[in-house]
């Protein structure tokens, strides 16, 4: 199904993000029945695949700030789903691992939100899954590159913008 117009990267960024918007709502929905948003999920599934974590180690795993985690980990306790404690190593590092009733709600919801994301996917052919996902992934390490260069770019320019006025 080609539509004869050259596929641009503008083009495909649109109908990628379009895509992400729509699968992102039908997965948001699914997760709020449960009354969680995606940060609680995320911070479940985590400890679910990974088990008990200190909070700063699921903040980096699930993209979220300190006062974030902390509160999400507020939430989560509060409905019994998650529990804080001390790591064994070190008293002041606060990990947090789920209850038997968190396990049995993020397992619940997470098979859900599989089946879901399978049925989203169904549309691809097995190799086309495996093509889009190699695609995807040398974008995302293009797109890293890029940023990282610009990152270091705009460093080396304030280093000699500071320069200027040290000297002048």
């Amino acid at each position: 199904m080609t539509s004869g117009m050259e596929t641009t990267g503008p083009k495909l960024w649109t109908v990628l993000a379009r895509a992400y918007r729509h699968m992102a709502e039908v997965l948001e929905a699914s997760v709020a029945e449960e009354g969680l948003c995606l940060s609680d999920f995320a911070v479940l599934e985590v400890l679910l695949h990974k088990g008990p974590l200190p909070i700063s180690t699921i903040g980096d795993k699930v993209l979220l700030t300190n006062a974030s985690m902390t509160s999400a980990v507020d939430r989560l306790e509060a409905r019994a789903l998650v529990a804080r404690g001390s790591s064994d190593e070190d008293r002041r590092i606060r990990v947090v691992s789920l209850t038997g009733c968190g396990r049995r709600l993020i397992t619940d919801v997470f098979g859900r939100h599989e089946q879901e994301i399978e049925a989203m996917m169904a549309e691809l052919k097995p190799v086309e899954r495996d093509s889009l996902r190699c695609s995807l992934k040398r974008i995302g390490l293009k797109a890293a590159e890029i940023h990282a260069e610009r990152t270091a770019l705009r460093q080396s320019r304030l280093r000699g913008c500071r320069k200027d006025r040290e000297s002048g």
